[in-house]
């Protein structure tokens, strides 16, 4: 039997999260708070101790003071990272504490 109406995956998945946007910005966040370890690498993630992202701001606390001085030095560059790796506009935002 031929079907009429068919699509693609990524058709379907457009479609779903269209109808469902606090998923879909949900599954952002995530994306951000995976693109912390993945941008700043294995050794920021060590001294990150909490990472939360809420209303377009990720919030970071970290363990080690010298760290988050530079950190906060590069906050505007960390931003446009971290969305280009989310590869939406996830954050608005970053306070590091």
């Amino acid at each position: 039997m031929l079907r009429k109406n068919t699509q693609s995956i990524g058709e379907v998945l457009r479609d779903f999260f269209e109808d469902n946007t606090e998923l879909y910005e949900k599954m952002i966040e995530i994306r951000v708070q995976r693109a912390w370890g993945e941008v700043l690498g294995p050794m920021v993630l060590h001294y990150t101790r909490n990472i939360y992202v809420r209303d377009k701001v990720l919030y970071v606390s970290l363990t080690s003071s010298v760290l988050r001085s530079e950190l906060i030095l590069c906050r505007e560059r960390l931003i446009k990272s971290l969305n280009e790796y989310a590869k939406a506009t996830a954050i608005t935002d970053l306070v590091i504490r």
